[in-house]
């Protein structure tokens, strides 16, 4: 019989894995070499910067990706510049490699991609504060190719509640209401990850399609306030939406969160407004880099998957690893996109069927 790595690979060649999340373009905007160079951060260079290039992408069987096009959500000014930078830089990243990344506005497209051998590249916003209170601006960022939306980042603002911060509006403001229903007018998914459950609840009862969790883990297994309560996981199902389960450390394990939760919370406060990106390094360097992270296993990442699976059905569980640039923060086993084979062998020796498996993308539902 094939060990369990070996069925895992192959099962994924055939059904390569769509992921929900990840930072890639803002990796390279604060790179200290690249400083937002597409010229200078070669995803294909020897050897790779970060977590993520073509290469590993194809050895990790991926078929698709959503790349974040996040901007910081702490008060200052210029964000919706700053998002307009940050899709155009995703965009000149994925034509810059015309024979292996294919962006992607729709599902016909990913299914092209795909049949053309290429990855396919979605636009995700990571946070509704680049809106600055305009459906004008939700549209107008749909039209250059966002097919998501994150409600909020780490911090509440026009649209609703987040998770990491005070409450304002008690969940979904009547802003966040209206903008719900444009992005469902629009055709753009509505992401729940980083908001309030208060603001879970209105979103999912305000949402008339499905919903996501493009990069979220289970708080019954790791008690972070990022993390999915049991009873919102509980209402996935009946709107037909999807948590995608991520690896970063601190949503993982709670020895783990003990250690980053609490420098990157540090770390926003210090940095709120700053745009300066060399002094937001500094900062970082300061709170966050170096820290000695116990990385959880690939079998705790596997937990979450499981606990979601086994309260939100099978249909509703997915895969959004939310890579950053940051090794060492992600489960050992798991620190770059060539690793997501690791992860189905251990589901695998689990006991998951092909069928179960080929779920955990969504192109598999």
């Amino acid at each position: 019989m094939e060990d369990a790595l070996t069925c895992a690979r192959a099962l994924l060649r055939a059904n390569p894995l769509i992921d929900g999340h990840n930072d890639l373009p803002w990796t390279i905007r604060t790179s200290a070499v690249a400083e937002g160079d597409l010229g200078r951060y070669s995803l294909n260079a020897a050897p790779p910067p970060g977590q993520t290039d073509v290469p590993r992408l194809r050895a990790g069987g991926v078929g698709g990706q959503f790349w974040s096009v996040y901007v910081p959500g702490e008060p200052g000014s210029g964000l919706a510049r700053m998002q307009l930078e940050q899709i155009d830089l995703a965009r000149r990243m994925v034509a810059a490699y015309p024979q292996d990344l294919a962006l992607a506005w729709s599902a016909d497209q990913v299914e092209r991609a795909f049949a053309a051998g290429r990855i396919a590249s979605l636009l995700g916003m990571e946070g509704g504060h680049a809106l600055e209170g305009s459906l004008g601006a939700l549209r107008a960022f749909h039209a250059l190719g966002v097919r998501y939306l994150t409600l909020t980042h780490n911090t509440t603002n026009q649209l609703g509640d987040s998770a990491t911060d005070a409450p304002q509006h008690g969940g979904l403001s009547d802003f966040g209401r209206e903008a719900v229903a444009e992005m469902n007018r629009l055709g753009m998914l509505v992401d729940l990850s980083h908001v309030a459950p208060s603001t879970m609840s209105d979103a999912i009862a305000a949402s008339a399609a499905p919903i996501i969790f493009s990069h979220s883990s289970a708080r019954a297994v790791c008690d972070v306030p990022r993390n999915v309560p049991d009873e919102i996981l509980e209402r996935v199902p009946a709107n037909g939406g999807v948590v995608m389960v991520n690896f970063v450390a601190g949503f993982i394990s709670a020895d783990a969160a003990a250690v980053l939760v609490p420098a990157i919370a540090e770390f926003g406060r210090r940095s709120a407004g700053i745009t300066d990106l060399r002094e937001l390094r500094t900062l970082r360097e300061t709170f966050v880099e170096g820290l000695d992270v116990p990385a959880p296993s690939i079998g705790q990442v596997a937990d979450h998957v499981e606990h979601v699976r086994d309260v939100a059905g099978i249909d509703h569980v997915g895969i959004g690893a939310d890579f950053f640039g940051e090794p060492t923060w992600m489960a050992a086993g798991l620190e770059d996109v060539s690793r997501y084979p690791e992860l189905f062998a251990e589901l695998i020796r689990r006991g998951w069927s092909d069928a179960d498996l080929e779920k955990l993308s969504p192109r598999g539902r």
